[in-house]
């Protein structure tokens, strides 16, 4: 049985705004991606999946990390130029204090295999939630222009090149990326 479609709304304040992205940010840890699209497609529904999709892909080619740039225009696309700063508030402030006190902890403990293990560990995790993103957004691909075989094919070289190749990321996304846009624009021409 599917979910009901239910219908979108809006952010009611920007304390809610400031509320949302914070307890986003606190519940991920190197995978806020995959928290991202759970807390604002599935939990707020402030976006829809091809919002999402759409927003992250325009926050992947900024400078700056994805889910920084996506608070921002998120916040941007509510209330302006304050949602924006009110949702990189959110976004960054507890993680800042938490990240400064795991520094100087992690100074004095940066020998022990624990320590050491556990940050492996966390590693470990952060690509699992990544790729469950992956594929919860995968459905999306169906009504993208590339289509879902282009798509995929783009995805699969990347993965060869970068992680059993070992090509340099930068070159890869530059070689791909511009003929995932010239398909796209080929196939919006006709």
């Amino acid at each position: 049985m599917s979910d009901p479609v239910l219908e979108p709304r809006q952010p009611g304040s920007l304390g809610e705004l400031f509320r949302v992205f914070n307890r986003l940010a606190l519940q991920g840890f190197g995978g806020v991606l995959a928290v991202a699209q759970r807390e604002l497609v599935e939990r707020e529904r402030w976006l829809d999946r091809d919002e999402f999709v759409e927003i992250l892909s325009v926050a992947q080619v900024l400078p700056g990390p994805n889910i920084v740039n996506l608070s921002l225009m998120i916040g941007d696309r509510f209330f302006g130029l304050r949602g924006a700063f009110t949702a990189l508030a959110g976004m960054m402030l507890a993680p800042l204090v938490i990240v400064l006190v795991l520094a100087a902890l992690y100074a004095r403990a940066a020998q022990q295999p624990l320590v050491s293990g556990a940050l492996r560990g966390m590693g470990a995790v952060s690509v699992g939630l990544i790729i469950a993103t992956g594929l919860k957004l995968a459905t999306s691909l169906k009504r993208n222009e590339m289509g879902l075989p282009l798509s995929l094919a783009i995805g699969a070289c990347t993965f060869v090149m970068v992680a059993l190749m070992r090509w340099p990321l930068v070159w890869v996304l530059a070689g791909l990326g511009a003929v995932g846009i010239a398909a796209a624009w080929w196939r919006l021409r006709r």
